[in-house]
Formats: structure tokens, C-alpha cells, sequence
């Protein structure tokens, strides 16, 4: 059997710099209303992030994740596989410190890909600002079941990060509609949500009760130096 004929579609190039609000989610049953909800709610990247499931299962949950993310023009990101994001034509990929490295992922994907890099700790960032990510992910600023035995960074990790990266940060561990608007003020912008959203049993209201708290938050902050 051959390899999965690429799928074409006109590639757009997003902007990450003013894009609040990532949301991971693995494979679910009901896909297309919680994506949908999550992205009427404010959503504005959204990653899928499947650590169990077969390549196969992934492919059928992006193929129905894609074209919700295109009519709310939202990047659509797969986790891990660079190989899977250039068949399915997704706008990009992300990877972790023992994943395929960002430059081969940018030479497979190209110049205009979203390529984004897990980091946690001061090294893994010094290191990271080196590559040609798009963006960084930096936490988990507090421990999470998303990142079994991974223990929490805290906030100094990931405000050192974001004061020196020329690209965006999203700051990972714990995010909520509780706690967003306080991150704002200790000076961070960009946020990954896992289980706020996922674990919802209203993820639209969820996802605009965290909009409004950031974007609150935000009228008001005084910007990092």
C-alpha cells in the first residue's frame, strides 16, 4: 500500500502574535459540537493532542477538526508527527524535546508551516531560541495529568521565557477561567488550555467566561519589561 496522497488546499499563513487562547484536545466522540462550541467561545489555535490512539484515529479526528478550524479561521495543529501534518495539509505541528527536531519538521513542511517547540526548563529555552520555531510552549507552570511525573515549573520559568523570546510563549499547567486573568497581571499573554475545556460541561461557556477574564485582564495590564 502506498503512502497517503497529500491532501491540497491554498496554504494561509497565520500570525501567532496576537492569538490568546490554544486549546489541546485528544481524540472524542463528540468532536465536532465541543470544537465548534469551544471555537464560538473564543478559542484561537487549537492543537490535536492524542497520546493513546493509532495514527489512524487521529487522522479521522483531524479530517473532521480541520474544516470547523477553517471556518472559524483558526491554525490547526497535530501533535508529534510532521509526516501527519503534511498529509493532511494541517497548517502546522508541535513537537516535544524527544520528538523529530524543528528543523526537519521545517524542511518537510516548509517555510510557512506553524512549527511550535515544548520547552521546560531555562536550558531547553536558551536552546530553543537557537531553532525556527514559531512558537514556544513553556511549562507546565504547575504539576498536571496532561504531563504524568512532570513537575511544575512555577511563574518565574515561563516569565523569564517570554522576556526572551522574539516569538510567542504559551505559558502550559492548569489554565482556567479562575486563574487566567491573575497570570495576565503577573505579566503572561499566551495560554495553552487542556482540561478547563475538555472536561467542560459547557465548553462554550467555559471558553468565553476565559475570554473575557484574559481580555479584561488585559485592557488593564502593564506590559512586561
Amino acid at each position: 500500500m502506498g503512502r497517503p496522497t497529500q491532501t491540497s488546499r491554498v496554504k494561509v499563513v497565520f500570525d501567532l502574535s496576537a492569538r490568546r487562547l490554544y486549546l489541546c484536545v485528544g481524540v472524542r466522540d463528540d468532536m465536532p459540537e465541543f470544537l465548534s462550541a469551544v471555537l464560538r467561545g473564543g478559542v484561537e489555535v487549537v492543537q490535536l493532542r492524542e497520546k493513546n490512539l493509532d495514527l489512524a484515529a487521529q487522522r479521522r479526528a483531524a479530517r473532521e477538526m480541520m474544516p470547523i478550524c477553517r471556518e472559524f479561521n483558526v491554525p490547526f495543529i497535530v501533535n508529534d508527527s510532521p509526516e501527519l501534518a503534511l498529509e493532511l495539509a494541517a497548517d502546522g505541528v508541535h513537537v516535544g524535546q524527544d520528538d523529530v527536531g524543528v528543523e526537519q519538521c521545517r524542511a518537510l513542511l516548509g517555510d510557512d508551516a506553524i512549527v511550535g517547540l515544548s520547552t521546560h526548563s531555562n536550558e531547553e529555552f536558551d536552546e530553543a531560541l537557537i531553532h525556527s520555531a514559531s512558537y514556544f510552549s513553556a511549562g507546565p507552570i504547575v504539576p498536571t495529568p496532561t504531563k504524568p511525573g512532570r513537575e511544575g515549573t512555577g511563574l518565574d520559568y515561563v516569565l523569564s521565557s517570554q522576556r526572551r523570546s522574539d516569538r510567542p510563549v504559551f505559558v502550559t499547567g492548569g489554565v482556567s477561567e479562575h486563574n487566567v486573568a491573575d497570570l495576565v497581571t503577573a505579566g503572561l499573554r499566551h495560554f495553552v488550555v487542556v482540561r478547563a475545556l475538555t472536561e467542560s460541561s459547557d465548553p462554550e461557556a467555559t471558553a468565553r467566561d476565559i475570554r473575557r477574564a484574559l481580555e479584561s485582564a488585559l485592557a488593564v495590564a502593564v506590559e512586561p519589561t
